[in-house]
């Protein structure tokens, strides 16, 4: 599991950053998360291949989240892509895009589908062989999802030397792998168990951005592989998180320590800081297995 971050930033671009924008790549499955403005620059900038987007999720209607998007898509249709593509993010997204391309007569070369959402519970909006998706409510001052990315479990071990000392013939090694006993001749069952060891545990990705401090999403966050969580303001400005639904890095780490998660990684920060490890500082206090996100860094999880 590989994120790589693209944007991490508050606010309007600067030269030397840009608003939120990340791609992680999940069980060989590659999802684009947000599209604030530069995110095709930065796809260049880090070698990613456009080709190999073909899911877009889009937290919120905020400009810094999405002001990409149009863009991007219409590059899309510039390389000659035909493969679909599917955008996942809030009711209006599609209207807001449909619109950008109509009026400038740059309809796609691709099939193009939107995935509106309007739920203020958690629910699937995708699963395949690879992976699921799952909404994660926030607290913002518009509607805001985050989401929760999950490996689908992989087969189980099959133990090949049991296999061969059972002589088990190895047109049934599959079903094994898919939780099958085996039966013998004289019909005899090995159970499953014998035969196999269980898999490497799927992993899992929450991505959280932007949210006031918001408890209510600890159950759906537990034991998560990692939580990246909104850091806008350290606690002395909590009062302006609270103000503008934002987060401190204290909060992040409280809900990073009540999920049980097993690393968290903070973003989305604030441009009136300098340092911000400060951020890291305040949230290590809490829940010391922290990580700061940072435009081109590349976290990579085994």
């Amino acid at each position: 599991m590989k994120l790589t971050i693209l944007g991490c930033y508050a606010a309007t671009p600067r030269t030397f950053s840009n608003p939120t924008s990340q791609v992680l790549e999940i069980n060989n499955e590659l999802v684009l998360i947000d599209c604030g403005e530069g995110t095709q620059v930065e796809l260049r900038r880090n070698k990613i291949r456009f080709s190999k987007i073909n899911h877009i999720f889009i937290s919120h209607l905020h400009g810094d989240h999405f002001y990409g998007l149009v863009g991007l898509i219409s590059s899309f249709s510039l390389l000659h892509r035909e493969k679909e593509l599917h955008v996942y993010g809030p009711k209006g997204i599609k209207e807001i895009i449909l619109l950008q391309l109509k009026y400038s007569k740059a309809w796609t070369s691709y099939p193009l589908y939107f995935h509106e959402l309007n739920s203020s519970q958690p629910q699937r909006i995708l699963e395949n062989s690879r992976i699921t998706v799952d909404t994660i409510p926030l607290d913002h001052r518009v509607y805001t999802n985050g989401f929760l990315f999950k490996e689908q479990p992989a087969d189980r071990k099959l133990l090949i030397e049991v296999a061969e000392e059972y002589n088990i013939e190895r047109v049934y090694y599959r079903g094994i792998k898919k939780g099958k006993d085996a039966i013998l001749e004289d019909g005899t069952i090995i159970p499953n168990a014998v035969l196999t060891q269980d898999p490497p545990a799927a992993r899992s990705y929450a991505f959280c951005s932007d949210t006031a401090y918001c408890p209510e999403i600890i159950p759906q966050l537990t034991h998560c592989t990692v939580l990246y969580h909104e850091a806008t303001f350290l606690q002395e400005h909590a009062k302006v998180a609270a103000a503008t639904k934002h987060s401190t890095a204290r909060e992040a780490a409280q809900i990073a320590l009540e999920a049980e998660v097993g690393c968290l990684i903070l973003g989305h920060f604030s441009t009136r800081y300098d340092n911000f490890e400060e951020f890291k500082k305040e949230a290590a206090e809490i829940f010391p297995a922290v990580e700061l996100a940072e435009d081109g860094k590349i976290f990579d999880f085994q």
